[in-house]
């Protein structure tokens, strides 16, 4: 009689266990449906409710879609500890993981610019992650909080404008790091498709020279070619601050562009910087 009860006792710790393990699919099916409904607030709830219902993978997918629902709902701060504490599971979807890695990058910046400077921290590991998506992001988002914090995201760049075949990729890092550190495009060779060459081409195939030469030094210290098409981008995303300091030299930094387009061949204009350093710039 002991042995039969014992039995039972295990065989009902089990199918208990068991429906612990399963949540209701009908509620994962109405998460979702919430979700991509947008209604945020009310997909979260439902994935809360399905994460107290699950073990394994479909808690982790439930953990998943909490943070994104949070992230949706443009609560920033909340989503990025939702993040932490999905991936703090090791959910083995990698794909997830990848997505709840970017993710986060992107909230560390959002948090980063609103005064919260200990989230850097997340942005500076994401140079580092295994996932190229992840690094790329992490040095885009970077370069996008400028030179002092952009500075540990040049050599990612680098490697994107060397290796790199997506043009838009290409293009990406070469204005960031124009921006950051305009030398750093010295002797670089970006993997650009001959298609993509042809196209800029056919744009506008003239070439816009760069030379800053620094006082004394025959040599330019910084030397920068771009194609015209993707010279026009860069100026066009040019800070306020640069505008003004073209303004202080005499150029009316709206039409600034324009004037540069109209250059003939030989024509070459000429800046002096503060500093004693001399900018040049014209057109083949």
């Amino acid at each position: 009689m002991k042995t039969w009860r014992l039995a039972a006792s295990v065989l009902l710790a089990a199918s208990l266990a068991g429906a612990v393990r399963a949540a209701d699919p009908e509620l994962s099916r109405k998460a979702k449906a919430l979700f991509f409904d947008r209604q945020y607030a009310e997909a979260r709830s439902a994935w809360q409710a399905v994460l107290r219902q699950s073990r394994g993978p479909e808690a982790d997918q439930a953990a998943f879609w909490i943070a994104r629902a949070s992230e949706s709902l443009g609560e920033s701060e909340r989503a990025f500890k939702e993040y932490g504490v999905f991936l703090d599971r090791r959910p083995a979807d990698k794909t997830l993981v990848e997505e709840a890695r970017t993710n986060r990058v992107g909230l560390a910046a959002q948090l980063y610019k609103a005064g919260q400077r200990q989230h850097l921290e997340v942005i500076y590991a994401g140079l580092d992650d295994p996932a190229r998506t992840v690094r790329y992001y992490a040095a885009f988002q970077l370069a996008s909080l400028g030179p002092d914090a952009g500075k540990r995201a040049i050599p990612v760049l680098r490697r994107i404008m060397e290796e790199e075949k997506d043009e838009d990729l290409v293009d990406r890092a070469k204005l960031y790091l124009i921006k950051l550190d305009p030398q750093s495009l010295s002797g670089l060779q970006p993997r650009v498709s001959a298609e993509a060459h042809v196209g800029a081409r056919r744009a506008d195939g003239r070439m816009l020279r760069v030379r800053i030469f620094k006082e004394g030094l025959p040599r330019p210290k910084v030397t920068v070619n771009l194609p015209m098409t993707l010279a026009e981008l860069l100026f066009k995303s040019l800070p306020e601050e640069a505008k003004r300091d073209l303004q202080r030299k005499g150029y009316d930094a709206d039409h600034f562009w324009d004037q540069l387009k109209k250059l003939g061949p030989t024509e070459i204009i000429d800046i002096e910087g503060d500093d004693g350093e001399k900018i040049q710039i014209w057109i083949e």
